[in-house]
């Protein structure tokens, strides 16, 4: 049995140009994006602090949400890890945890190195494990709290009806 809570719930990639790989995704037909662009990002990265600056991006296509990842900044980070070593491209599967704690005490008995966490200030908890001979470059675990269960449904939703219309929908910031 995995330390893993459910289903694969989120594919991210890292990209160098976020308006570019949305333009990518609206031609493959999925849409709309919820961006957040310039969010200060304040996490652990391989156990030391790192301060850095975001732009993510959001979507839907069927059951699963797609997540866009470009860092603003060249701080040390998993980020700049990933793109070092490998370029722009898929980084992550995530799965949301509705007992946090919980799945970060099995990631612990499954000895899983904690990369990349933090998320506190944000009021939703993360942590990208890697796991040794792992399918994918890391996994992260997100908090599923009532908070961001609403925003999840709300992408679905907003994806499951949506027209082609307004593709990129800003959230925060330019």
């Amino acid at each position: 049995m995995s330390a893993l809570p459910g289903a694969i719930r989120q594919i991210g990639y890292v990209v160098t140009d976020l308006d570019q790989a949305l333009a990518s995704w609206v031609e493959l037909g999925v849409g709309p994006w919820l961006v957040i662009r310039g969010l200060p990002m304040r996490a652990l990265y391989r156990g030391q602090p790192c301060d850095t600056k975001l732009s993510l991006a959001m979507s839907n296509s069927g059951e699963l949400q797609i997540e866009l990842i470009q860092q603003e900044d060249d701080t040390p980070s998993i980020y700049t890890e990933f793109l070092a070593s490998n370029g722009p491209g898929y980084h992550q599967l995530a799965y949301w945890a509705t007992d946090f704690e919980a799945t970060m005490r099995e990631v612990e008995k499954a000895g899983w190195q904690v990369v990349w966490s933090g998320g506190e200030g944000l009021g939703v908890r993360f942590a990208y494990v890697e796991l040794p001979d792992g399918p994918t470059p890391v996994i992260e675990i997100s908090e599923l709290t009532d908070a961001t269960a609403v925003n999840a449904m709300i992408m679905h939703d907003a994806a499951a009806g949506w027209d082609g219309s307004n593709p990129i929908r800003n959230l925060l910031g330019g």
